[in-house]
C-alpha cells in the first residue's frame, strides 16, 4: 500500500492541475479521499486561531459547526452546495497553498499514526462531539474567546487528518481551556450586563 500523502502534497497537486480553472470546497473534499474532516476542520479554523477581521469567526465558525456534527454522527463529510461551490481561481489558490505550506510541512515533520484508539470509530464520534462544542464556542459573538477554539480545532484537525492522536490529545486540552475561558468570559459579560440593566432601571 503506497503511504499516505501529507495534506502539503495534496495541496501542491491541486494546485498544480491546469485541468481546472478554479478550485472549489468540493474539490477539495475529492482530493482528499475520506479525510476531508481532518482537512477541512484546519482550513475553516486557521484563520480564526489568528487575529483577524471582526466577524471572521461567525462567518467561518457556522461551516465548522456543519462539519463538526456529521462527524459526531459518523457521516460522510458533506457541505451544502452554497458551501460547497464556493471557489478561487486557481493561480490565487496556487499563491495561497505557496504561503500556507511552509508552516503544514513544518507540522508534518511531528506528525505520524500515534495513539490509533482516538482514530477509532467511536473516538472520533466523540471528538466529533467535543469539535461541535468548540466550533459553537467559535462562532459566539463574544470577544476575546475565538483564538482559543480555533488554535484547538486546528490540533484536532491535524491530528484527525494524520490519524495522530498525539495532536488531537494536544487539540482536546487546548479545548478544555478554551471551554472554561469562555465560560468565565461569558459570565463576566452577563454579570456586567444585569448589573447594567438593573442599576439603569
Amino acid at each position: 500500500m503506497p503511504p499516505r500523502k501529507k495534506l502539503a502534497q495534496i495541496l501542491d497537486e491541486l494546485a498544480a492541475d491546469a485541468t481546472r480553472t478554479r478550485i472549489s470546497l468540493a474539490d477539495l473534499v475529492q482530493a482528499m479521499h475520506g479525510r476531508a474532516f481532518g482537512a477541512l476542520l484546519l482550513i475553516f479554523a486557521l484563520p480564526n486561531a489568528l487575529p483577524a477581521i471582526p466577524g471572521t469567526s461567525g462567518i467561518l465558525g457556522l461551516p465548522l459547526v456543519f462539519l463538526a456534527f456529521q462527524m459526531m454522527l459518523g457521516k460522510e463529510p458533506w457541505l451544502p452546495r452554497f458551501i460547497a461551490l464556493r471557489s478561487m481561481p486557481r493561480d490565487d489558490f496556487a499563491n495561497l497553498v505557496e504561503r500556507i505550506n511552509p508552516w503544514l510541512e513544518w507540522a508534518d515533520r511531528f506528525t505520524a499514526p500515534r495513539i490509533q484508539i482516538l482514530a477509532e470509530p467511536l473516538a472520533q464520534r466523540l471528538i466529533g462531539g467535543f469539535c461541535l462544542l468548540l466550533s459553537v464556542v467559535l462562532a459566539l459573538p463574544v470577544p476575546f474567546v475565538n483564538m482559543l477554539p480555533g488554535a484547538a480545532l486546528c490540533l484536532i484537525g491535524l491530528g484527525v487528518l494524520e490519524r495522530d492522536g498525539l495532536w488531537m490529545s494536544g487539540g482536546i486540552a487546548v479545548g478544555v481551556v478554551a471551554v472554561i475561558v469562555a465560560a468565565f468570559v461569558i459570565t463576566v459579560l452577563s454579570g456586567g450586563a444585569w448589573f447594567i440593566f438593573t442599576n439603569a432601571f
